[in-house]
């Protein structure tokens, strides 16, 4: 028997997240090598950490002079990608932090095994198993709880941007539950945002004052309701964040 009548739950992390820092700076890393070959060999990992920054890996063009002069714009890349979620906190900052570049050319045996060849197919350098599903729940043909809470960050990561909320910084967790009657998402049953700020002086309630009128922007009107629970920033004071609060990693 299927069971319909359940409450459901999803986290999203902002562009902030230390996590999300070092899967930017990869993901920036592999679009310029693709952008110059799309046949280009990338396995970028990152590491970030109080005013550090660690790449590594194994990258792969079919001209190596180019792949000495992309390998030399490892650096900017990744200071840009900083600058743009926007990180200038005193021991996280674009322009200071320190930044170590360790890739180096793809492994000649792990690209025999990938190569196409006569009689072989090419081959896969890593395996990994997938799982998801689409629905009609949303738009985006996403599950309402993980749509929304990427929503809300989306959202928030704007005003932050724009100057409407100077206050907010870019660090910050978005998780939502939603009760589902006979498949369908009914209502929200608890609101959980926490999100780097700019003063120790804020308190929760302050940072609920700012966040809540975009929560109500982003969600449809009728999910919330007086039974709905709000934590927001339930621990209290949340300045110390991004990598200098805790260290990311990709993937």
């Amino acid at each position: 028997m299927t069971r319909r009548d359940y409450v459901f739950t999803s986290e999203s992390v902002s562009e902030g997240h230390p996590d999300k820092v070092c899967d930017r700076i990869s993901d920036a890393i592999l679009d310029a090598f693709l952008t110059q070959e799309p046949e280009a060999r990338v396995a970028c990992e990152t590491f970030a950490t109080t005013n550090r920054v660690v790449i590594g890996g194994e990258v792969g063009l079919s001209d190596k002079d180019m792949l000495n002069d992309y390998m030399g714009r490892v650096e900017d890349i990744t200071r840009a990608c900083i600058k743009d979620i926007g990180y200038e906190q005193d021991k996280f900052h674009h322009a200071t932090c320190k930044i170590s570049n360790y890739l180096h050319p793809q492994s000649a045996h792990i690209a025999k095994g990938v190569d196409a060849a006569e009689g072989k197919e090419e081959g896969a350098g890593d395996q990994g198993i997938m799982f998801g599903y689409a629905t009609t729940e949303t738009e985006q043909l996403m599950p309402a709880p993980i749509q929304y809470s990427h929503a809300i960050l989306k959202r928030l990561a704007e005003v932050r941007k724009d100057g409407t909320e100077p206050t907010l910084r870019p660090d910050a967790k978005s998780q939502l539950s939603f009760r589902y009657v006979d498949g369908k998402p009914v209502e929200v049953t608890s609101i959980v945002l926490s999100t780097q700020h700019a003063l120790e002086t804020q308190s929760s309630r302050d940072i609920r004052d700012i966040v809540e009128p975009y929560i109500r922007e982003v969600l449809p009107e009728g999910m919330i309701t007086p039974a709905t629970e709000w934590w927001v920033n339930p621990t209290g004071i949340f300045v110390i964040g991004g990598p200098d609060g805790d260290a990311g990693l990709t993937g």
